[in-house]
């Protein structure tokens, strides 16, 4: 399963976004206002929660100087990783993709299919009110 953000213009420089993005503690302010809990368990590993879903565990998996952020899931429960692809439009400001990549079979597709969708969608959205 992918499933691709709508592209979001962030008012900072394509640098300030990528080590905005590899400091994971700073993904509790793009989270959803529906989040029930936001943890740091180490500097590249974070879990948080949404209502109503289970606790998720994200570490920071890989990273393209100032291009691409990659983040994973920590379990192999659930293997995804949520990639963020950054392109300079100026000095003070950047684009930003988000590009969610799962491997579910087709039942577990279509239950979490729109959650994932909607919670991708606010994190590129809170992204472009930094």
């Amino acid at each position: 399963m992918t499933i691709e953000s709508p592209k979001a213009t962030v008012q900072k420089s394509q640098k300030e976004l990528f080590e905005f993005l590899t400091d994971v503690k700073n993904f509790e302010k793009l989270m959803p206002e529906s989040i029930t809990k936001f943890e740091m368990l180490n500097e590249k590993r974070f879990l948080f929660a949404l209502s109503g879903m289970p606790e998720i565990v994200l570490e920071l998996k890989d990273q393209t100087a100032y291009n691409q952020v990659v983040l994973g899931a920590a379990s192999d429960k659930l293997p995804f990783t949520l990639t963020a692809n950054i392109e300079s439009i100026s000095e003070t400001e950047s684009t930003c993709i988000l590009l969610f990549e799962g491997q579910f079979n087709p039942m577990m597709g279509m239950m979490i299919k729109s959650p994932i969708t909607n919670f991708v969608g606010t994190l590129v959205t809170n992204m472009s009110k930094l």
